[in-house]
């Protein structure tokens, strides 16, 4: 979370926290040791001069500090949600520190530097007689040494971008996701009959996964909603001393291959918490998404498919497609309201009655002991599968005489949207 990240920010900025401090303190001595100040001065004033002495460069260095975790507030996504409380977390710290190096510091220190005497350690005296001598020859030389630096800083440029580099390395979770997107129309039976085909597949031909087991829909509480056209496999392996392969990259690579040898499906290899973490903070569960915002479904879903071919013809880009949003099949109602009105029927009493046959309605608890069974009254089966039957529904009027709802609608075939996904008012 981003506390976890702060605390972080905040154990990395433990070591420059002192560091002003360390100056201060440093300086506080240094003045106080100098006879020649302490028998003309009050301890006081000592101190004072000793603080302001040092005041601007260690303000300077603490500021320029801040200034490194700046371009660290810009990013956005994952990484500005990661990194942002790090950089103000280790921001702020070292303010206080500074204002504690300069208000607080001084007066401890003049309560408990009582005595002193200034004299260098032993391992700062032998590391002095090392450093004054090559001070003094680069001081001399003081245009080779700048040559020198650029020379090398060239050099480190030319190294930097032979380098392989990537922004936030993927932690190996062990167990692999695979996430397959179906054709939007499909039913749950034929769902769950290519899920288990890739199961069969998978485990066959891939001898490094242990099991499979998938989930496809969404559950009763909604937590993690999905179509019926979209299933995440979540693939037990094998220990690594069992693989034939060295690296877990290569055994994607196999899955993979299998995954193309089935047809229609659309899919993407992720890991449990990777999904989990992309999910809730960027609401995708790729590395990298391109979101597209418009009044037109249509215009979307042909741009999107634009734009899946621009990605794929990128080198390094794997894995890309857009959610099938199109191609579903649905029953519109168009109710006859001068029909239903001659009937005695209202549009809001036609709409409880399809909701109660299709979706059902609840009749109460039944309650067994320590077991509550919620008791649902609805429709057969048929209404939900066969359009026919459903047009066949009778309608019970308010004098108790039954009609078809062919009576009083109209039930045309239509083809529309998986979903409509919104994001800050906006499809």
């Amino acid at each position: 979370s981003a506390n976890l990240m702060s605390l972080g920010g905040l154990s990395i900025a433990i070591g420059m926290l002192v560091d002003a401090a360390v100056v201060v303190v440093e300086n506080i001595v240094s003045h106080l040791a100098d006879t020649k100040q302490a028998d003309k001065l009050p301890r006081m004033h000592i101190i004072y001069r000793a603080v302001r002495e040092v005041s601007v460069p260690v303000t300077a260095g603490v500021l320029i500090i801040i200034t490194v975790f700046l371009p660290l507030l810009t990013l956005q996504g994952l990484e500005g949600k990661l990194f942002t409380p790090v950089a103000l977390t280790i921001m702020f710290a070292l303010a206080g520190s500074l204002v504690l190096s300069l208000t607080v510091i001084p007066v401890l220190a003049s309560f408990l530097l009582k005595k002193v005497s200034h004299e260098e350690p032993y391992l700062v005296r032998k590391a002095l007689a090392v450093y004054e001598p090559v001070l003094t020859w680069s001081l001399a030389h003081a245009k080779l040494i700048v040559i020198a630096a650029l020379i090398l800083l060239a050099a480190t440029g030319v190294i930097y971008t032979q380098l392989g580099k990537t922004f936030m390395p993927v932690m190996d979770e062990g167990d692999i996701i695979i996430g397959v997107e179906k054709l939007p129309s499909i039913n749950l039976q034929q769902s769950i009959l290519t899920d288990l085909n890739v199961q069969r597949a998978l485990l066959k031909q891939v001898p490094e996964v242990k099991g499979v087991y998938s989930r496809v829909g969404s559950d009763e509480l909604g937590l993690d909603p999905m179509g019926l056209n979209q299933t995440d496999n979540f693939l037990l392996l094998k220990p690594k001393d069992e693989w034939r392969m060295q690296t877990k990259e290569a055994l994607i690579e196999e899955l993979r291959k299998v995954m193309a040898e089935i047809p229609g499906l659309e899919y993407s290899f992720t890991q449990p918490i990777d999904m989990r973490v992309n999910e809730m903070i960027l609401g995708v569960r790729g590395d990298l998404a391109i979101k597209l915002f418009g009044p037109d479904l249509a215009t979307l879903n042909r741009t999107a498919q634009q734009i899946v071919q621009v990605l794929e013809s990128i080198n390094g880009s794997q894995d890309v497609y857009t959610p099938q949003n199109s191609g579903v099949q649905y029953l519109q109602i168009k109710i006859d309201r001068l029909a239903a009105g001659r009937l005695g029927l209202s549009i809001s009493n036609i709409e409880t009655i399809l909701r109660a046959q299709l979706e059902g309605k609840s009749l109460g608890i039944v309650q067994e002991a320590q077991k509550r069974t919620p008791v649902l009254i609805r429709g057969s089966e048929s209404l939900r599968v066969s359009p026919s039957d459903f047009g066949n529904l009778m309608l019970t009027l308010p004098n108790g005489t039954n009609v078809p709802l062919s009576a009083v609608a109209r039930i045309e075939r239509a083809e529309g949207p998986v979903k409509i996904d919104r994001e800050r008012g906006a499809r």
